[in-house]
């Protein structure tokens, strides 16, 4: 079977036990390691593998080929993306006809800028620039945009950049619904034997909890230049109670999130029922 997912800690994490044969039952497994726009591509297009990682922001251009897996993926609270500037004088409403970067605009972290930006900047309208995400830091301390939206290991380098923090959109979020934020989502074709799917990836992050050192090798091989100390934490943020079983909380979020971006016109409209089925 082939699945296609991140090289970022917490996947390789989540997915160590299922992708190296330590899972009983489960069938051997295809890698193939892709930024996450890659893989939102690759579903959308329907030219994706079995199981795929995706933004949940992807979810609903895909749901009529892939079912969402109720496990596997990545939600959480304290985690959500930042948006930074150059300047600490910086204000929200400031940002009303500047250059912004992001690293997607099919993204979670996309949604949740633009919801944020409906409510906080005036007439919402900014020149959006996709970036890769590695570019976005480098650009706002040089100046060349005003703001950047970052996610992931950013949380913990930003100050390294010397910039600042204008919103933390997960605080955001979390103080405006009183829900985790849906990050990552884990899909499969619903042709696929699904419920053997959901056991396999849960068992898979039940081994990774309890044999965290079996993973480390396989996780710093893909973990690039992050050092040991931010890959923990990288793991610790993103890798909960959520990864194990969605709950009513986990769903919660996601037919929140989509929904009203659906209402802002940001994804296309869809039957939320799919979302459990």
């Amino acid at each position: 079977m082939n699945i296609a997912f991140s090289p970022c800690p917490n996947d390789t994490f989540v997915f160590h036990a299922l992708v190296h044969g330590l899972i009983p039952g489960a069938p051997e497994f295809n890698v193939t390691y892709a930024d996450i726009d890659i893989t939102n591509n690759l579903a959308a297009n329907r030219t994706g593998p079995e199981v795929l990682k995706i933004s949940y922001a992807a979810l609903p251009w895909v749901l009529d080929d892939y079912a969402l897996l109720p496990c596997g993926g990545a939600l959480g609270r304290g985690c959500g993306p930042l948006v930074l500037t150059k300047d600490g004088s910086t204000t929200a409403a400031s940002l009303a006809g500047k250059r912004v970067a992001v690293p997607s605009e099919r993204s979670t972290a996309y949604l949740l800028f633009r919801l944020w930006a409906a409510q906080q900047v005036a007439g919402g309208q900014m020149e959006i620039i996709v970036m890769p995400f590695h570019e976005i830091m480098p650009a706002v301390k040089e100046g060349t945009i005003d703001a950047g939206l970052v996610i992931h290991e950013a949380r913990f380098t930003y100050q390294n950049y010397g910039l600042n923090l204008l919103a933390d959109l997960g605080s955001w979020w979390e103080a405006d619904t009183g829900l985790p934020i849906p990050l990552g989502a884990i899909i499969a074709r619903r042709s696929l034997d699904i419920e053997s799917l959901t056991t396999w990836i849960r068992d898979s992050v039940e081994y990774a909890w309890e044999h965290p050192e079996v993973s480390q090798g396989y996780v710093m091989e893909h973990a690039q230049e992050m050092s040991p100390d931010v890959q923990k934490q990288h793991i610790a943020l993103y890798v909960n109670e959520f990864s194990a079983n969605l709950g009513e909380d986990g769903y919660a979020a996601v037919e929140a999130l989509l929904g009203r971006a659906a209402k802002e016109g940001l994804v296309p409209e869809f039957d939320l029922a799919k979302l459990r089925r």
